[in-house]
């Protein structure tokens, strides 16, 4: 990537509240397992797991899922003549566009679950999406015809400075 400072950043987390309810439902359980068979001695279960297993489980879905969900996002920079995209931990070096392939970029809302089957890294009716939360984002039509979603917060803001981008590099 280059190193002068970018027109545009904006970093996106999975933070929705119903989100992580789903997500704590696990290491919960997980809890109250390791109360009920370790701590009480009562089993946890009809064929209780091994301790040791037990443990295993507990640290892997109570820790390492909520840490996973905490650390997956969206990074999103305008530098120069591209955009970079990242979704962590997904994409370990940058996804770029040149804007000199980006023909058109448009401001948009949309239906995550209906025009892209969700959040995340998707593909739907209207192209890839790279999404987080919400609704609304940029859609790029690149030269050769396919549609990128970014999801954003400030997606306005986010369009001018593509659209300014793309008109000094022609």
């Amino acid at each position: 990537m280059q190193s002068t400072e970018p027109f545009y950043s904006e970093r996106q987390r999975f933070r929705q509240w119903w989100l992580w309810t789903l997500v704590l439902i696990g290491p919960a359980i997980s809890l109250w397992a390791i109360f009920q068979q370790l701590i009480v001695g009562s089993p946890f279960g009809n064929n209780p797991a091994p301790d040791y297993i037990l443990v295993v489980l507990a640290i892997i879905v109570g820790g390492g899922l909520p840490l996973f969900m905490y650390t997956t996002g969206l990074d999103t920079e305008i530098r120069e003549s591209r955009v970079f995209i990242r979704f962590r931990p997904f994409h370990w070096k940058w996804v770029t566009f040149d804007c000199e392939n980006i023909q058109a970029v448009e401001a948009t809302t949309y239906s995550p679950l209906k025009d892209y089957g969700g959040w995340g890294i998707r593909y739907g009716r209207r192209g890839k999406a790279y999404n987080v939360s919400g609704n609304k984002g940029v859609l790029l039509t690149l030269n050769d015809g396919t549609n990128i979603l970014i999801g954003s917060r400030n997606h306005e803001l986010l369009c001018a400075v593509i659209s300014e981008r793309i008109v000094s590099t022609s």
